[in-house]
């Protein structure tokens, strides 16, 4: 048994962390999945300039992606609906209105120069062996812009899970700029689909964003939706809206959608209602307002991990040094060979080195009779090795004829000025980082426009924007209350979201929500809103028949939580919240009895707490009790002093 267990978290955990770090959560340097990494590193073989059938990339990059064609094929579809490093030919579907793309074999596709620019460079690229080995492919591309927050993801994993929005890549290159600056900066989400944002709550990626659609409300009689909120589609929206239609909760006449390239989605409202007084309801009861959690989790240095987005950004400034660290020393190792071997050509035939070894037969004669003709230039050419004379025996007599000694020094002096630069380059990295981030949003700055309007609002209330339509009723021959009812008194109108207090015979009393059909007896004492400042007055007897009185607010409860007004065992007789009244009580007949009546004036009663003892009328036995309305000129029983009042 103890070694299925141990099995068992050996093989859980080997699966979890297969799908977290190579399946579903996204790598921090550059913000791919593996899948799209793998996508991504087929188009940049395959890339010829011209369009590839997109079946045909599905099935190179299955010797990457042993998870089959369906996931690379979606995966695709989705990182080329991104605009930014696939370039699209045919249908791919639509983010807007959630239509699927065409098969694989009917589209096309291509990096885009942005993909190009940005994330391929061979020369430092980590490789590692493909799943069956017979293939390499990158560990992770050297981006030099925060494709995480540029692109966002969303991914789900063993026990965690990712949400990270999109973002403005202009913004974010700016903020790096910013960042190189030692400077402050602040990103904020920017939606494909445009719409409406309230970050006041993002917390650096790690909080939540309240998103709207765009109404157009012009038209007093219509409201037109321009731009979707994130996360929803025209079919999604348009389903939510009929939905709340159908319950009532807006009232519209007809609704049709005109989206093409841009969203249009008219909803004609219904008689009598106006535009503004139906924004509210779409935010409260369709998908045109939501609520979007988010969550940075990002896998760095092989383990996951929770980053706010400032930090992310700052890891992606380093990245993006490093990356140009890494190129330009690559280029100058470049430079300096090419400029040895442009000098070894021009010493090898200006100084006519090649004329020595015209009558020379063996090998190694050769190599010293050239040895031998470099020795006085030792100072412009240093260990001179095999593989270097080797390359000037190759010249052809025909390069050496026509040899141009002006042009090889201009090409030299062009070498050594490229070496010049890069030195003050790599001295001065950031200053270089910056350039070349300021290129890249000169030359990007119409693609990437924001789209998202970036606002503050507060959320509607779905109780406030409801309609009071739905009659609530009350059947005193079956004891059932509710709005959901055929038959009965009508109490007064209510919305789906109203809480109703309601008051039992038995003095049992709790606050319901959504009244569709529901058992209250066949003496409900009272129905009605929560009103904080409304003082219930009640007459009830004890065991004993004695008379009580109690005065009391209900302003405190727990939902659907049953809650009691009066003492075990006592019977509530009459209930009010009228303030001038007065109660009429008689007592029972006993020997020597001689007051069998007497008023009271409620209103003399203190009001106390829900949960405490009435006061005691009279140490009498009730015999009836009758409320009637207070005279302009009473002399009413002023209240006894009750020594058994008291908490409960």
């Amino acid at each position: 048994m103890a070694y299925a267990d141990t099995l068992f978290e050996d093989y859980y955990l080997k699966y979890a962390s297969y799908f977290i770090k190579d399946r579903a959560i996204p790598e921090i340097d550059d913000g791919l999945k593996p899948v799209q990494r793998r996508i991504l590193h087929t188009l940049f073989e395959m890339d010829d300039g011209k369009f590839h059938k997109v079946a045909n990339v599905v099935g190179q990059t299955m010797r990457y992606h042993p998870h089959g064609d369906q996931s690379i094929f979606g995966s695709l579809v989705n990182l080329a609906n991104k605009d930014m490093f696939i370039e699209k030919q045919g249908n791919f579907g639509s983010t807007l209105t959630g239509d699927p793309a065409s098969a694989a074999r009917y589209i096309e596709c291509r990096l885009t120069p942005l993909a190009k620019e940005v994330l391929h460079d061979p020369e430092i690229t980590e490789y590692v062996d493909s799943y069956d080995g017979r293939n390499r492919e990158p560990v992770a591309f050297p981006a030099k812009i925060p494709v995480l927050l540029a692109m966002g993801a969303e991914g789900i994993a063993s026990s965690m899970a990712t949400r990270i929005m999109p973002h403005n890549l202009i913004e974010l290159m700016e903020a790096q700029i910013a960042c190189l600056r030692d400077e402050p900066f602040e990103v904020q989400p920017d939606f494909p689909t445009g719409g409406l944002v309230d970050v006041s709550e993002y917390n650096d990626g790690n909080g939540k964003v309240m998103v709207r659609a765009q109404l157009d409300v012009k038209d007093p009689k219509r409201i037109v939706i321009r731009q979707l909120p994130f996360g929803s589609t025209t079919e999604s929206l348009i389903g939510s809206i009929e939905a709340a239609a159908k319950k009532n909760k807006l009232k519209i006449a007809g609704i049709s959608d005109f989206t093409a390239d841009e969203v249009e989605i008219e909803i004609r409202l219904a008689r009598g209602v106006h535009s503004e007084e139906t924004v509210d309801a779409l935010y409260a009861f369709t998908d045109c307002e939501s609520s979007i959690s988010t969550n940075v989790l990002v896998i760095r240095a092989g383990h996951p991990c929770i980053l706010p987005v400032t930090d992310v950004l700052r890891h992606n400034t380093q990245r993006l040094l490093e990356v140009l660290e890494a190129e330009l020393k690559i280029e100058r190792k470049q430079l300096h060979a090419k400029l040895r071997a442009k000098t070894l050509e021009q010493l090898f035939i200006k100084e006519r080195i090649y004329k020595r070894i015209e009558e020379v037969r063996e090998q190694e004669k050769i190599h010293e009779a050239i040895r031998a003709g470099f020795e006085p230039f030792e100072s412009k050419v240093k260990e001179l090795t095999s593989e270097d004379i080797d390359t000037l025996l190759k010249v052809p007599i025909r390069r050496i004829s026509l040899y141009d000694i002006n042009r090889a020094n201009e090409e030299m002096k062009a070498i050594r000025n490229r070496l010049r630069e890069i030195r003050d380059h790599l001295g001065h990295l950031s200053a270089y980082a910056i350039t070349l981030l300021e290129g890249l949003i000169g030359r990007y700055r119409e693609a990437f426009p924001r789209r998202t309007t970036i606002t503050s609002f507060k959320r509607v209330d779905a109780r406030e924007a409801a309609q009071r339509n739905l009659a609530l009723k009350y059947d005193r021959s079956t004891g059932y209350l509710g709005y959901g009812l055929g038959s009965g008194d009508t109490l007064f109108d209510v919305s789906p979201y109203d809480r109703v207090l309601v008051i039992r015979k038995t003095g049992a009393y709790a606050l319901h929500d959504e009244i569709e059909r529901l058992f209250v007896d066949k003496g409900m004492l009272y129905c009605g809103f929560v009103d904080p400042d409304l003082v219930f007055t009640m007459i009830y007897r004890d065991r004993k028949g004695h008379p009580y009185v109690k005065r009391c607010k209900l302003d405190k409860f727990i939902l659907n939580r049953g809650y009691e007004l009066v003492p075990e065992g006592c019977r509530i007789l009459q209930l009010t919240t009228d303030t001038d009244v007065m109660a009429n009580i008689s007592y029972k007949p006993t020997p020597r009895m001689r007051v069998f009546e007497e008023a009271f004036d409620l209103s003399l009663f203190p009001v106390r707490g829900n949960r405490a003892k009435g006061i005691r009328l009279a140490p009498k036995a009730l015999k009836g009790v009758r409320l009637t309305r207070k005279p302009e000129q009473a002399e009413p029983t002023a209240p006894p002093a009750d020594p058994e009042q008291g908490e409960d």
